[in-house]
């Protein structure tokens, strides 16, 4: 069921798992079952954690413990993330598959380290060897699993805090992406081939489709809640600059918001992408952008031009990123700068990502195919810079075939009358990264998203959920 995002909140909830072997001190397990839930309550996350009466010492060595372990997992269903496999001690593979084989969510292993001066038989762990034994019957067992290293790793430790983090991101990518629902809102853009989707191809990956035609958009505009027209009227006055809109033009797209935002909760939608031109033009006299600029800013994924490959990806990459997301094109070169060119879109760019909050005007380019004053909504401005992942999805052979990379919008300068939302991107090997896409036969349309989580997100898409991704180093 389609929330919106809350982009300051990354806070995941693991289900904790702690492994024993019976002849290490229990003293270890106590103080792991303390330790490590007060650790991830430091770092804002929230912990789930079978009581200790429940097996010996509150933690798994035996396959009957296993189970009970495992009833326990499944009593919590939908509560948890990811779990977290703890070992204190060496702990016990014959256990662990008992408890884990059908765990439906992300394993990252954690053991802990000895310290060199405590390796005497009352005081030493071992784990360290223990956790091959654990990965190697997961692997026999074809049970996926997460290790990040350091080999072992003390939960007090900023290493381990990265790690969580990284696991956190991940665990949201395969959360969020386990039977989401996608919206096409419009066919697809007549001229646009390059944004052709396989709708079994995505519901094969879990992922369901619904289409709505853009005459129920239209409908909707005129069968609207007064409040709610009162009350988008306010946000979208408050969002940015409306000096040069016309009020005709302004009422038009509080009500496309109104009616988008409306089919978008009883549609259950976790991303969208909307048909935005010619009709909304040509029919309404305006442009939508401004609108799905501001969906993304509040956390409702949107995608432009009915781009569904883009709008799932957008959604990977917001999940693990915790931030907003916007659809850009790979449309300029940067003078002679091999690493450098300008990703550009008419005005769907996430205030968050501009450098201000941007004015709206009128479709400079669309204005040539139905003239000026039909196609006020773009809001033009310029991305802010910093480092961002960037990515795209296509379907091919029933194959959800991502790629993925990172790069930094720069502040260099783009001409005051370039139209539009733009920033200047730099990337290591670009000239080999749009080969690459080429000969891969993406489309034109490319994912962004601040901060890097290319890693998190390649495992969630490749381990978790079987997609084909390109990373680009």
């Amino acid at each position: 069921m389609h929330q919106e995002a809350d982009m300051a909140d990354q806070k995941s909830t693991f289900a904790l798992y702690f492994g024993n072997r019976g002849f290490f001190p229990a003293s270890l397990l106590a103080e792991a079952r303390a330790e490590l839930p007060a650790r991830l309550k430091q770092l804002g996350h929230d912990a789930l954690i079978m009581d200790e009466s429940a097996t010996r010492y509150g933690a798994v060595e035996t396959p009957q413990e296993g189970a009970l372990y495992a009833e326990w997992l499944y009593k919590h269903a939908g509560e948890y993330e990811g779990v977290v496999l703890s070992l204190p001690n060496f702990g016990d593979e014959n256990g662990a598959i008992v408890a884990l084989r059908d765990c439906p969510t992300p394993i990252l292993i954690q053991a802990y380290p000895d310290d060199l001066d405590k390796m005497a038989p009352a005081l030493r762990r071992d784990a360290f060897c223990g956790k091959f034994s654990i990965m190697d019957v997961f692997c026999q067992n074809g049970l996926d699993f997460t290790i990040l290293p350091p080999h072992t790793v003390h939960p007090s430790s900023e290493r381990f805090a990265g790690n969580i983090d990284y696991f956190s991101r991940l665990c949201k990518v395969v959360a969020g992406m386990t039977n989401m629902t996608v919206g096409a809102i419009g066919a697809r853009t007549t001229a646009f081939k390059t944004v052709r989707i396989d709708e079994v191809a995505l519901q094969r990956h879990g992922i369901t489709m619904e289409t709505l035609d853009l005459s129920e958009i239209f409908w909707r505009m005129d069968r609207l809640d007064a409040d709610k027209v009162a009350a988008k009227t306010e946000t979208l006055k408050a969002y940015t600059n409306w000096d040069a809109v016309p009020d005709e033009a302004f009422q038009k797209l509080v009500k496309l918001g109104v009616a988008v935002d409306d089919v978008v909760e009883e549609f259950g939608m976790d991303a969208v992408a909307l048909r935005c031109w010619v009709e909304m033009e040509q029919q309404l006299g305006i442009s939508p952008c401004v609108l799905i600029s501001e969906m993304n800013d509040r956390g409702v994924v949107t995608a432009c031009e009915v781009d569904m490959g883009n709008a799932v990806t957008m959604f990977a990459l917001s999940a693990a990123s915790g931030n907003v997301v916007t659809c850009l094109d790979w449309n300029n070169n940067y003078a002679d700068e091999d690493d450098k060119c300008i990703l550009f879109h008419c005005g769907p760019v996430p205030k968050s990502m501009m450098a201000d909050a941007g004015r709206v005007t009128d479709h400079s380019i669309l204005c040539n195919a139905v003239g000026e004053g039909n196609a006020f909504g773009c809001c033009q401005g310029r991305i802010k810079p910093g480092e961002f992942t960037y990515g795209s999805m296509l379907t091919e052979d029933g194959q959800m075939k991502f790629y993925l990379g990172k790069g930094e919008f720069t502040d260099d300068e783009i001409a005051a009358d370039f139209f539009g939302c733009a920033g200047v991107a730099q990337i290591d090997g670009l000239q080999d990264v749009l080969q690459s896409i080429g000969y891969m036969g993406h489309r034109h349309h490319v994912s962004v998203t601040p901060g890097d989580v290319v890693e998190p997100v390649a495992e969630a898409l490749t381990k978790y959920l079987g997609c084909e991704v390109v990373v680009f180093d």
